[in-house]
């Protein structure tokens, strides 16, 4: 039983974690969180009963799922060359530069 709620525990906090950073939580999109909430707070007294390991699996998939789809989008958009890409390219030196404590100089554009 206390593997079973340890494992629920993890796949619960794995799951909150991709639909913070893929999904969001703003206003308009705070449904999921909560769904998601209310999901593993209705199901927390069969953690050990005999769908849990389905369920637990279920969060772990989609979880997993979110994290692949966000990847593959940003594979596809690094692939396309067409795209005019600058502002993104900036947006990552300037924080990779504020990391480190720097800021990168405006450049003169005429």
């Amino acid at each position: 039983m206390r593997s079973e709620a340890v494992k629920a525990a993890n796949a619960y906090r794995q799951l909150l974690k991709a639909v913070k950073k893929h999904i969001g939580g703003e206003g308009s999109k705070r449904h999921f969180r909560d769904f998601v909430t209310e999901e593993f707070r209705n199901n927390a007294a069969s953690v050990d009963g005999p769908t849990a390991g389905r369920k637990i699996r279920l969060a772990r998939d989609y979880a997993y799922y979110l994290n692949s789809v966000h990847r593959q989008k940003e594979l596809l958009f690094s692939y396309n060359i067409a795209v005019d890409r600058t502002d993104e390219m900036k947006k990552i030196l300037t924080k990779s530069a504020s990391s480190v404590g720097l800021q990168l100089p405006d450049v003169y554009r005429p």
